[in-house]
């Protein structure tokens, strides 16, 4: 369905803006790339959930690769606790979030890694 399609494709671009704006970001702030590499696929040791089932396997990677996390990290890091680091830390997770997404991983259901909120992914 060409709706479907044109969402799909719009969804993706807020993606790539998240990734980029928050690479960007990260490194107007003054941060360094060996950082940046460390920490960027961190979340993805949430899947290792997957290894138990795939209800706490979706849970565990929802919980990394929803916005929610790098927002209170940045929120937090940056009003409250006023922590170079807790700011890093949520840009690079902000990036990581938007590199998934816009690669077409989104967010996962019970019923199997393949099945995210952006459709399924793989053959």
């Amino acid at each position: 369905m060409m709706i479907n399609r044109n969402i799909k494709g719009m969804l993706r671009l807020e993606a790539a803006t998240i990734l980029t704006l928050s690479s960007i970001a990260y490194f107007q702030y003054g941060q360094n790339w060996q950082l940046f590499a460390l920490l960027f696929l961190l979340p993805d040791l949430a899947i290792l959930g997957y290894t138990v089932n795939n209800k706490t396997g979706a849970v565990l990677y929802n919980m990394t690769h929803s916005l929610i996390g790098p927002g209170l990290c940045l929120g937090i890091s940056w009003l409250v606790l006023k922590s170079e680091l807790g700011i890093s830390i949520g840009l690079i997770w902000f990036a990581h979030v938007g590199f998934d997404r816009t690669l077409g991983y989104g967010l996962k259901y019970a019923s199997g890694f393949r099945h995210t909120h952006l459709g399924i992914i793989g053959r």
